[in-house]
């Protein structure tokens, strides 16, 4: 503990930070409700899994809504900033693994240790709210609103492909295939099609689209990588048909695609290994069939199958081209999948580098169909000079037949020229058709819609829109989650839980082995009777994803203890005034925290069309890596703690040892704090050591809030220095004699001397410059610097005077206000010291500017001559400009570099500059 010393003015950072938060407890200081007058603010920062431990990301995170908050209640809002807690989901089952424990136990014992170091910070929480997502009251809710989605048709099951790890037996999510095995077993993981449910985003696309235009506090970088992931193309569907080996004809296939003009440079369709038609074609082929089990292994994720080598086998089938009749060979793809689109693709390795690829390993053609506008005008011009062809591209190329004046030879040889140049590379890019007979000459748009009409007119394809966005897949094959509300009867098929049965309760009290989960080895808890024919059924053992517990979290905080998901009380506080949360959440949570919102909508239950109109996305909190090379070549990460640092005068780490045998460490470079690097700083050894509010001061002084937070304990350092300095200054100022009243004494007429006109000045355009910074730009670390300053400038200034007392009162008073966003313990013990009763700071008002502080008597202006810097001077406000020309042109910096040029102009822009134009 760094209590600064044992004299009277010592800062006592535990004692102080303890007295506050028994009085903001004693008086329930932050409980709000929908009965005041004043204008709502809610202030919501994402809700934390409870893993047991904060980390410093979780600190910044809570220290920037904080400081929200609390500025918005000194600003006259009422405000509310609930908590709770993430509670389901795989980390807890894995720590049931290792721990022999029970995950809700292993829960609930992290929630408590998690609560109370959110305490120790002082955050304003208005903890009657709270809940965890694994409450049978929280979750019975969204088993509701599913059961209605389900009558609704809005909610559906369906086969899909997912990781299956055969040893776990259990379904694994993406980023727990490590090269194709399972991260706990090390199985190889295999692609299995089994039922899971669906919620219809998709019939949200357009809606969730369009939304992202109304709102403009969110960053711009989210919503474009939201418009990215729904993904709006329009494009044509086409259909192929297909024939076997033996020319017969078998189920046509449909590819969308939003180049139709590439469609005369398809060389090959490719199929997923889970298409109809590579099921019939596997029916005799061995090898194909071996080939498709094959594929079944390894994960299912985008970023697997762009990485992965390109493979594939022919399946012996034919597509015929639509156009042209020409039979293509059909291959079964491992970069292909079911899910997306139609599972089927029409290849175009000469515009595409995927099919590129592929069709160069397997010694497919390449044609190229697109060129650029400089091929299309080479083209042109040798129509031009031979004079003979309205249209050359095409009979340049064998097309459209070339007269005998035109020089075929010579067009061949620009389009060879220009493939040649692509270095074996796709030509991904827009341009003109070329090598596509009738269509040859046409650009993009003109092809499109020249195809679009041919193959509607036929009934071989339409225009379509299509989304990237796929439905919601809401089913995990886990223990601890929400059960999933659905029946299972053979004569009845899959049916909801009737209302009046829900909650479907998740046994809490199991042993759990992490192979298999304890409701689908329960036959009790599966057994139960079909509420349509009342005969046998079984429950559903599934549970849902636990992104369904955090896209709707927010609006259950409004309205606690409701019957129903939310009340009447949600419309009051929604939509959320400012979210806060990690930018790496910007795509998958944000997008169905969007979508579930509308469903609330659509349910009569909100207003609003979106959930929060201002998101913060905070940076990553980063810290130095230490490490030693063990003698196999792995490293052996060091935390930064038991590492004794040498820097140099700028603060660069110059050399490093570790602290136990004082032998060197390699430093490894700044990195994002991990388990894995071993580079966190644990935030309970931090306050213990420097207390609450000098780590809150930090974590907002560091870096601005969007930007990356590097951790350096000497900046720490540096922050509980300035409150030390700030205690004693207040302290000491608190001992002089009596404080008089700045307003009482101007309203009496007394009159300032310049250096008191000067710091109260400085006063009130830090006041304006604080307030902005918390309120308009979140630029907490300006704000924090300004008032750094200010204190300096109190320091300096020494008047006993009366007036000068009061001065100084009046700027200690205000700096205890404006930094008590902050650091609230610390202000709460120096506004009683400066004579005021123990009261919630949050509801004295954030000081207001006063105008006539900020008058001047006198402006710097800068002078430069032909541009360039070269003098300041003090000119009284209102100064005509002659006199200010004067003042410049006597200035003796200036006038010395004139001496040997001649003044040809001089400009003056009132109260900021002067420019001398000489020669």
């Amino acid at each position: 503990m760094d209590h600064g010393g044992s004299s009277p003015l010592a800062f006592d950072p535990r004692a102080v930070e303890l007295a506050a938060q028994r009085y903001w407890d004693g008086t329930r200081a932050f409980e709000v409700d929908e009965s005041s007058d004043k204008p709502k603010y809610y202030c919501l920062s994402m809700l934390p899994y409870p893993s047991g431990a904060l980390h410093m990301g979780h600190v910044r995170n809570y220290t920037i809504s904080d400081v929200i908050s609390r500025y918005k209640r000194m600003t006259g809002h009422n405000v509310l900033q609930p908590m709770g807690w993430d509670a389901f989901g795989l980390p807890a089952e894995n720590a049931a693994i290792k721990h022999h424990t029970a995950p809700a136990k292993w829960t609930y014992a992290n929630i408590g240790h998690m609560k109370a170091q959110l305490r120790q910070m002082g955050y304003a929480i208005d903890w009657s709210r709270e809940f965890a997502t694994c409450e049978p009251s929280y979750y019975v809710h969204e088993q509701r609103m599913f059961v209605r989605l389900m009558k609704q048709g809005l909610a559906y099951r369906r086969n899909s492909v997912v990781n299956w790890d055969p040893v776990d037996q259990t379904v694994l999510a993406n980023e727990q295939v490590i090269d194709g095995r399972g991260w706990r077993t090390g199985a190889l993981v295999e692609k299995r099609e089994i039922p899971q449910w669906f919620l219809k985003i998709t019939d949200y696309a357009q809606e969730l689209l369009d939304g992202l235009d109304h709102l403009p506090g969110w960053p711009d970088a989210v919503k474009t990588m939201q418009r990215n992931w729904i993904g709006r193309s329009e494009g044509l569907e086409i259909r192929f048909d297909v024939r076997d080996a033996g020319g017969a004809a078998v189920e046509p296939l449909t590819v969308f695609t939003t180049r139709p003009d590439t469609l005369m440079g398809v060389t090959f369709v490719s199929i997923a290994a889970e298409h109809p038609l590579a099921t019939h074609a596997a029916a005799g082929n061995d090898d194909l069939a071996a080939f498709i089990a094959e594929l079944r292994k390894g994960g299912v994720s985008e970023a697997e199958l762009e990485t992965q080598e390109k493979r594939g086998m022919d399946t012996g089938l034919r597509a015929l081209h639509p156009v042209t009749g020409e039979e293509l060979p059909v291959y079964v793809a491992n970069f292909v999948l079911m899910n997306y689109g139609t599972g089927a693709v029409m290849a175009v390795p000469g515009h595409d580098e995927r099919d590129h690829e592929f069709a160069t390993r397997y010694q497919l053609p390449i044609k190229l169909v697109i060129v650029p506008d400089a091929v299309r005008d080479a083209l042109r011009e040798i129509g031009r000079d031979l004079g003979s062809h309205a249209d050359p591209m095409g009979s340049a190329l064998g097309q459209g037949g070339a007269t005998d004046a035109y020089d075929t030879g010579a067009a061949v040889q620009v389009v060879e020229q220009f493939q040649q140049g692509l270095a074996g590379q796709a030509y991904t890019e827009r341009g003109w058709l070329v090598n596509s007979g009738d269509y040859d000459g046409l650009d993009f748009q003109q092809a499109f819609d020249a195809l679009a009409t041919r193959f509607e007119a036929e009934g071989r394809g339409a225009r379509r829109v299509n989304f990237r966005l796929r439905d919601w897949g809401v089913s995990r094959q886990r223990y601890w989650g929400c059960p999933i509300p659905v029946i299972y009867c053979q004569a009845c098929g899959a049916l909801p839980v009737p209302e009046d049965q829900l909650p479907v309760v998740l046994p809490e009290d199991v042993e759990f082995m992490g192979t298999g989960s304890p409701i689908k080895a329960d036959p009790e808890w599966r057994k139960t009777s079909c509420p349509g024919c009342s005969g046998p059924a079984e429950r559903e053992t599934d549970t849902f994803d636990t992104f369904m517990e955090s896209s709707w979290y927010y609006a259950r905080y409004t309205s606690p203890g409701a019957d129903t998901q939310v009340d009447g009380r949600a419309n009051h506080w929604l939509p959320v005034d400012q979210y806060i949360g990690g930018v790496e959440h910007a795509i998958l949570h944000l997008l169905y925290f969007r979508f579930y919102h509308r469903l609330l909508r659509d349910q009569g239950l909100v207003d609003s069309d979106e959930p929060a109109t201002n998101l913060l996305t905070q940076g990553m909190v980063i810290a130095e890596t230490f490490y030693r090379e063990e003698a196999n070549g792995a490293k052996d990460w060091i935390n930064p703690a038991d590492v004794a640092i040498v820097r140099d005068e700028r603060g660069r780490i110059t050399g490093a040892t570790l602290k136990a045998d004082g032998e060197p460490v390699v430093i490894g470079g700044v990195e994002k704090m991990s388990k894995s690097k071993n580079n966190g700083v644990d935030p309970r050894l931090m306050v213990d050591k420097f207390g609450a509010d000098t780590v809150r001061l930090f974590s907002m002084f560091a870096a601005p809030p969007e930007l990356s937070l590097e951790w350096n304990e000497a900046g720490v350092e540096g922050m509980a220095r300035f409150l030390r300095r700030f205690w004693r200054g207040v302290l000491t100022h608190v001992g002089q004699p009596d404080h008089p009243d700045i307003h009482d004494l101007l309203k009496g007429g007394v009159v300032l001397d310049a250096a008191q006109k000067t710091l109260r000045r400085q006063l009130h355009e830090t006041i304006q410059k604080v307030g902005d910074d918390y309120g308009r730009r979140h630029a907490f670390n300006t704000a924090i610097a300004a008032l750094m300053e200010l204190l300096n400038h109190v320091g300096r200034f020494n008047d006993m005077t009366d007036a000068g007392r009061a001065v100084r009162h009046e700027a200690l008073q205000a700096m205890v206000l404006l930094l008590n966003p902050v650091t609230p313990h610390t202000s709460h013990a120096l506004w009683q010291a400066l004579g005021h009763p123990e009261t919630l700071l949050e509801d004295v008002p954030f000081p207001p500017v006063d105008p006539a502080a900020l008058a001047r008597d006198a402006v710097v202006m800068a002078v430069q001559v032909n541009g360039k810097l070269r003098g300041t001077i003090e000119a009284p406000v209102g100064l005509d400009k002659a006199e200010v020309e004067r003042l410049a042109l006597a200035e003796p910096h200036v006038a010395r570099f004139l001496e040997s040029l001649n003044v040809r102009k001089v400009i003056v822009v009132p109260g900021k500059i002067v420019n001398i134009v000489a020669g």
